[in-house]
């Protein structure tokens, strides 16, 4: 009796410098330490490190396939394939859900690594979606290059407004909520405790 594999759909997300790839990586070796068979693919505009690997800041690399669009993904995939790890989720096309929706439902571990948010803090491409569909989601923190608190966003420090701003450490940083700013010209509204819950409970009282 051939043997039944149940797909499912893995999303490890967070701002940059998070470990997301590394967290990717790791999932796939213990795949590959188990003798499954695994495809890894990179959206091909991120050349930042290698064209063929998907490589993480920490210099972590392992060995992918470059694809243009989403479509390619299940044009290239295996019979034999039971892991699919699709990094940089978010630079992909909206019919990422649809690819990702079909590898699981033949029966696929789908394991994607990707940014939650944008430079802007706002939902990154397709990640909304995928978000809602996967059966795993774990969101990594980064540390706020300037308090040390667990960061949640990315923040550009170019004045560029291109969406899509392929960069390193001289072009983004991990930021907690509090010290991120999408306009750097607006004054960071960062109070101590104390007047912030003086001014709630005058707030309150009014």
């Amino acid at each position: 009796m051939m043997q039944q594999f149940s797909g499912s759909v893995e999303v490890v997300c967070g701002p940059m410098f998070s470990g997301k790839t590394e967290e990717l990586i790791r999932r796939v070796k213990r795949a590959q330490i188990a003798k499954q068979r695994v495809q890894i693919f990179k959206p091909s505009l991120d050349n930042r490190y290698a064209e063929e690997e998907v490589v993480s800041h920490s210099a972590q690399a392992i060995r992918a396939e470059s694809v243009d669009g989403s479509v390619d993904i299940l044009i290239r995939l295996k019979d034999s394939t039971r892991v699919v790890a699709i990094d940089e989720i978010q630079f992909f096309d909206e019919n990422i859900i649809t690819v990702v929706t079909k590898l699981a439902a033949r029966g696929c571990r789908v394991i994607c690594a990707g940014l939650d948010l944008d430079y802007r803090a706002q939902p990154f491409g397709p990640m909304p979606q995928l978000l809602a569909i996967a059966d795993e989601v774990t969101k990594i923190h980064a540390v706020c290059t300037v308090c040390g608190a667990p960061a949640v966003r990315s923040q550009r420090l170019s004045k560029s407004k291109e969406h899509i701003l392929l960069g390193e450490k001289d072009a983004y940083e991990a930021r907690c909520r509090g010290h991120y700013q999408l306009d750097e010209s607006e004054e960071q509204a960062l109070l101590p405790l104390e007047v912030e819950k003086r001014l709630a409970n005058e707030q309150l009282s009014h």
